[in-house]
């Protein structure tokens, strides 16, 4: 039994000394080691949403160069542009939130009503070459604005609607 138990601890004591390499740590060297290996998730610089700028000197690129809203709301014109806002954009825009695009609520504090027209009646120019809409693009994840091929009249009863939204 003894020229088994011999053997058997020698090995033991050669596999633990394997495994650490003939090095000794002490605990400040263990710490350090720990700490060392921990990944850290590397900073993530915030940049500014185009939903939250506001720029209302921005026309915007498209036909709509110059636009006078009148004081008062035309309701007749708010429930036409709500009912195209639901058929036309409602797949990808919802009225007070985040969706595929942005919420339209408080877009008249943000935008001039020209850029809204502008970007209503030519998304993929605006996208190309203005810079809020570009970033826009980029916020939500390269989904374009397609394109529903608006009249100017339509496109205004949607912005009167846009003027509702607080």
């Amino acid at each position: 039994m003894r020229h088994f138990v011999t053997p058997l601890a020698l090995g033991c004591l050669l596999l633990f000394a394997g495994c650490g390499e003939g090095k000794e740590e002490s605990k400040e060297d263990q710490k350090i080691k720990i700490g060392a290996t921990k990944k850290e998730a590397p900073a993530k610089t915030k940049t500014a949403s185009a939903e939250a700028t506001i720029d209302l000197n921005n026309k915007g690129i498209g036909p709509i160069s110059s636009m006078d809203l009148p004081a008062t709301i035309d309701n007749a014109m708010v429930a036409q542009g709500d009912e195209l806002f639901k058929t036309k954009c409602g797949s990808c825009h919802k009225p007070t939130k985040r969706f595929i695009g942005p919420a339209p609520s408080g877009i008249m504090e943000r935008r001039s009503p020209e850029w809204i027209m502008n970007m209503i009646l030519n998304p993929e120019e605006m996208t190309q070459k203005d810079p809020i809409a570009r970033q826009l693009l980029i916020d939500y994840n390269g989904s374009p604005m397609a394109n529903q091929s608006l009249t100017e009249a339509e496109a205004r009863s949607i912005l009167e609607y846009f003027r509702t939204l607080k």
